[in-house]
């Protein structure tokens, strides 16, 4: 199969990496309550989650997810200070990112700047997702511009450890330089259907898995181990696989990543504390 064809892919697994989800945004907490719970159930093995309030941080603070950022804060403060020792995975991330879209790099600096102190302010967060991130050469520098900014704007605020953790949303391998712009890449966004005969990029096999992230959609339960199995010989830290996809009605929603998948509990005690990937 193509993913298993690279040699360079066991070499960037052996050293057992803790496989992780990253969530890329559920619905809102008031829609979505069950989803926001699990995240901070101990012992989910949580990297990180992303907060998208309206595209972005909203007008104001909303109470519902202000609520929701604290119950995370608060589960990554006791696996931080050994207080849930299930809670491997969440002691090394378990952050809360928010959400700004780049729109492919045509979202001026100033109001991205704007909507990241926004979500700083309000929310505490540590971290940032860029959505919709441009992954040609000649959009660099302005990526490098902005994450440079925004790793700033988390280090003064004290609300991030280590200056908090930013994520680029290619969905796609992106021009290789970008992975020196954050600290993780999401180089595959997509369906199962492209994702179980995808190809892993040379230049990657340079990186540990914990820079790069890969979101499936359609995954059946059927296929999961198989998914899982392309993830790891792909290099990818950090996953969400579901089996909705877009155009299923089941969760109300055309994004297939705002709800759990139907397996979440079989994934979670895949992936869960202590299992070495």
């Amino acid at each position: 199969m193509p993913h298993l064809t690279a040699s360079a892919d066991a070499r960037r697994i052996a050293g057992g990496e803790q496989l992780g989800f990253g969530v890329p945004g559920y619905a809102h907490p008031l829609l979505a309550p069950a989803e926001w719970a699990e995240l901070a159930r101990p012992g989910t093995p949580l990297h990180w989650a992303v907060l998208n309030i309206a595209n972005g941080p909203g007008s104001r603070p909303d109470p519902h997810c202000l609520e929701a950022a604290g119950r995370l804060r608060n589960a990554r403060e006791r696996a931080l200070h050994g207080e849930a020792p299930d809670d491997t995975v969440r002691a090394s991330g378990g952050r809360l990112l928010g959400h700004l879209d780049l729109a492919h790099g045509e979202r001026p600096f100033d109001e991205l700047i704007a909507d990241a102190r926004s979500f700083i302010d309000w929310y505490r967060i540590g971290g940032f997702y860029l959505a919709r991130c441009p992954a040609d050469r000649a959009r660099l520098p302005a990526v490098r511009r902005l994450t440079g900014t925004l790793h700033a704007l988390l280090a003064e605020s004290g609300s991030a450890d280590g200056g908090g953790r930013l994520v680029l949303g290619h969905g796609t391998h992106p021009y290789p330089g970008y992975a020196e712009a954050a600290d993780q890449l999401v180089t595959f966004q997509g369906p199962w259907t492209d994702y179980r005969w995808s190809q892993v990029a040379e230049w990657t096999a340079d990186y540990p898995p914990e820079r790069f992230a890969h979101f499936v959609h359609g995954v059946p339960r059927t296929h999961l181990e198989e998914a899982m199995r392309v993830a790891r010989w792909q290099g990818a830290g950090t996953i969400f696989f579901t089996d909705r996809n877009d155009r299923d009605g089941r969760s109300g929603q055309r994004d297939p990543f705002a709800a759990l998948p139907s397996y979440w509990d079989e994934i979670v005690s895949r992936i869960g504390p202590g299992i070495s990937e």
